[in-house]
Parts: structure tokens; sequence; C-alpha cells
């Protein structure tokens, strides 16, 4: 397997995260946004909240949902091409370094799904998260991915 071809999946692999990190970050603030339209007047907040559900829908499912699909897949690709290509083979996701960016990224997955799951309560109006809530948890995926950056670029686990 050629270095070039693991470069461009590594590559895309990046784009990938970068678009799903942005999505998740701007995601709770749209969230915070439209719990706070609770107390405005009618008919500003009905317009603003429906605006705000119309960028949450989209967010979502054009950018956030299709990102993290590709930074899996992308993901599992360098896998497979440091198992088969590179002849590492499995052992090599037992390393610590590894197992802490896998770790990382199912807890970024986990958010993701929360969020989804949030994104339905909050169309149905029976979210009960506030906007402080959505402010105090805002930069959680920028703190696990700081973990899985510094584990794969310096090799460093928690363990």
């Amino acid at each position: 397997m050629s270095y070039e071809i693991f470069n461009v999946v590594r590559g895309l692999h990046i784009l990938a995260v970068i678009a799903w990190m942005a999505g998740m970050l701007f995601l709770p603030r749209l969230y915070a946004y439209d719990v706070e339209q609770a107390g405005k007047a009618e008919p500003l907040k009905s317009e603003m909240q429906a605006l705000l559900r119309v960028w949450q829908r989209r967010l979502l499912k054009i950018i956030v949902n299709p990102s993290m699909a590709a930074t899996w897949a992308f993901g599992a690709w360098m896998i497979l091409i440091h198992v088969y290509g590179f002849g590492e083979g499995w052992g090599f996701l037992a390393q610590p370094w590894m197992a802490t960016k896998l770790l990382a990224v199912v807890a970024l997955s986990g958010w993701h799904g929360m969020l989804a799951r949030e994104f339905k309560r909050i169309q149905a109006g029976t979210s009960t998260r506030t906007g402080r809530f959505w402010r105090m948890t805002n930069e959680i995926p920028f703190l696990i991915a700081i973990v899985a950056v510094l584990s794969v670029t310096t090799e460093w686990s928690l363990g």
C-alpha cells in the first residue's frame, strides 16, 4: 500500500473531522438561542424559533451527520491500511495512544447522539434543557478532540 493513498485518506479524514467538529460546536449554540426564545413576545418568538429550527435541522442533516459518517469511514479505511497495507496487524489498535483516540471518537459519537436526540425533543417542544446548560456544555466536543488529536500526534494516552 502506498503512503500517497494513506495520506489522501488521512487528509479526507481530517477534513471530515473539521466539519463534524464545527457542526457540533455550533449546534448547541443554536439550541441555546432556541430555548431563550421562550421569554420573547409573539409573533417574533415564533418566527425566530421557526428559523432556528430550520438551521438546526439543516446543520444536523447536511453537515453534522454526513461528516460524522465520513469521519468514521475514513478512520476505518486508515485502520485497514495500517492492518493490511502496512502489515501492522490488528494489535496496533491496542496501543495506548490508539485506544485513547478510539475512546475519544466513541465519546464524540455519544455526544453527537445526545445532540441528535435533543434535536427531536426541541422540535417536539419537550426539551427541558436551558440556555445555560447549552452554553456550559458547548465546548465538550473540543475538549474531547484535544485528547484525540494529542493522543495521535504524540502517541500519548490517558492510561
